[in-house]
């Protein structure tokens, strides 16, 4: 039997639906709809601008937010209306079209925090907690011991025939002085703690016993702080995890400092070529604060001494990520001998998050001056605060390796909630 084939009259309906619901999807409203957040993170005195389109209404039904048409004249035909949060807690936003509610949106609403940003040059000084395996090698005469038993780079070398291992050199003395004898390693693998046998083989070319590893108790370098909080005394730096630069394994803490540094040469950066802040900072040794925490989000710890910064020595409130918006901004960094200074950059994406992760922001630097010194974001900068509308938002990351002149920021949000764990 024949299949009928559709009508022309059917086809036409058929497209003509089809192109509707594609040009609905694509319609301002639809776009508002799908970007309007479900929750919206401020501060008391914070605002948030959201472009509507034509025919959308949102208004507070309870108040606790003020909402009005933008100051802005470039956005008044896009239907763009302001937010400022009055009263700390939670409301409701109501989104609608020609009074028929579309979407209810919670706002949560935080008491005005304010911290004394960062911006200075600090030296990084830790160490692990236990010992860090960077690779395993054989022994002149035989086979690595360690590979024999399961070791393998990226292990963290925790006790040794029941002894604490705190360093290197202490690992080192306990396996020569056991001779051939067997020991019980214990040792952590992407957090799992695992045990194991060591047999201690003989290197011949030395004559002394050893595991055949290459292991590793600490590590220092050159990062910026992003704040201090006065409330608690705790401060947060480089905004991203002090890692293994063989393995790329985020380093325990065992102990650490964070040290006044001065900045005493810059590599600057080039496409491909990431470029350095040196800074000089072990010499002295002048101690700030300590390290209780290394996460993917930063270091953070205590200071001794009140942090102050003489651009803003009375602090400055911090604005949540909801208030977070692209275009002008600024970030404070020490990159010479001539100290804090405030420096020009343009936020160009900005990353809606709901939990804490890196790579908030995306930020160009555009201030002639710091790309004349550093060619734009350098090593040695993350940790940068980065301030907006008079309001600290976030701190600087990582860098582009392809382009220089841009990189990542780190939310605030996040950052506070990490100063909170320690």
């Amino acid at each position: 039997m024949r299949r009928k084939e559709p009508s022309v009259l059917r086809r036409s309906v058929g497209l003509a639906a089809a192109l509707f619901l594609s040009l609905s999807y694509f319609s301002p409203m639809q776009q508002t709809l799908r970007t309007m957040p479900d929750t919206i993170a401020l501060t008391q005195g914070q605002m948030q601008t959201f472009l509507l389109g034509s025919g959308l209404h949102l208004e507070s039904p309870a108040g606790g937010v003020a909402v009005s048409s933008s100051t802005d004249e470039s956005l008044k035909d896009k239907g763009a209306v302001e937010l400022v949060s009055e009263t700390a807690g939670t409301s409701e936003l109501l989104l609608s079209l020609m009074g028929i509610p579309l979407k209810r949106v919670e706002v949560q609403v935080s008491p005005e925090k304010r911290l004394i940003p960062g911006g200075q040059a600090i030296g990084v000084a830790l160490h692990t907690d236990g010992v860090l395996v960077v690779g395993v090698s054989e022994l002149q005469g035989g086979q690595s011991p360690a590979a024999r038993c399961g070791v393998r780079a990226g292990d963290v070398l925790r006790r040794l025939d029941g002894v604490n291992l705190e360093s290197a050199a202490q690992l080192a003395e306990l396996v020569a002085a056991a001779g051939q004898r067997p020991l019980k390693l214990e040792y952590a693998r992407d957090g799992e703690a695992l045990t194991t046998t060591l047999t201690p083989g003989l290197d011949q070319s030395t004559g002394s016993y050893r595991m055949g590893a290459w292991v590793r108790d600490s590590t220092a370098g050159v990062g910026t702080l992003s704040f201090y909080d006065p409330d608690t005394g705790r401060y947060a730096a480089l905004g991203h995890a002090i890692t293994d630069g063989d393995t790329g394994q985020v380093l325990t803490v065992g102990d650490g400092q964070i040290l006044q540094a001065d900045i005493v040469a810059v590599q600057k950066g080039a496409k491909g070529a990431p470029g350095e802040l040196k800074g000089s900072f072990l010499r002295e040794k002048v101690t700030l604060g300590d390290i209780r925490r290394n996460s993917v989000l930063g270091i953070y710890g205590s200071m001794d001494a009140e942090a102050r910064n003489s651009l803003y020595p009375q602090g400055i409130p911090i604005g949540l990520r909801s208030g977070v918006h692209t275009g002008p901004a600024t970030i404070l960094s020490t990159v010479d001998g001539e100290g804090l200074r405030a420096y020009d950059i343009e936020i160009t994406r900005v990353n809606p998050q709901s939990a804490p992760a890196p790579k908030s922001m995306v930020i160009r630097v555009t201030d002639p001056e710091l790309l004349e010194k550093t060619g734009g974001i350098v090593q040695g900068m993350s940790g940068s605060p980065i301030i907006q509308d008079g309001r600290l938002i976030g701190a600087v990351t990582h860098v582009f390796v392809s382009d220089p002149t841009q990189g990542y920021g780190l939310y605030i949000d996040w950052m506070l909630q990490e100063s909170q764990v320690i």
